[in-house]
């Protein structure tokens, strides 16, 4: 939940950049730049981003997951690990 006070124009930013760095390294919480009144950027972080990536990142890898699980409890056929190494090996070794 980003927090009203959180909401800045861009023009601000731009002419006090360095203390809206400062904040955002401080506090972690990303920023809202508005342009004539709207919202029209978000800013934060590198690490606060990158945090932000990974835990997005995770959670479409759990989504993936959470989907495969759904299809083989319906009954879903896997490919049997027989097939999965002949393939394989036809691949990568008889290439």
């Amino acid at each position: 939940m980003v927090k009203t006070s959180a909401i800045k124009p861009l023009s601000d930013f731009l002419r006090n950049s360095k203390p809206h760095i400062q904040h955002l390294h401080a506090t972690r919480e990303p920023e809202i730049l508005t342009v004539n009144g709207e919202a029209s950027v978000v800013i934060q972080d590198a690490e606060s981003y990158e945090k932000m990536a990974s835990l997005a990142e995770q959670a479409i890898q759990d989504a993936r997951l959470q989907s495969a699980m759904n299809y083989f409890r319906e009954g879903g056929k896997g490919i049997s690990s027989v097939d999965v190494f002949a393939s394989l090996e036809e691949k990568y070794i008889t290439s």
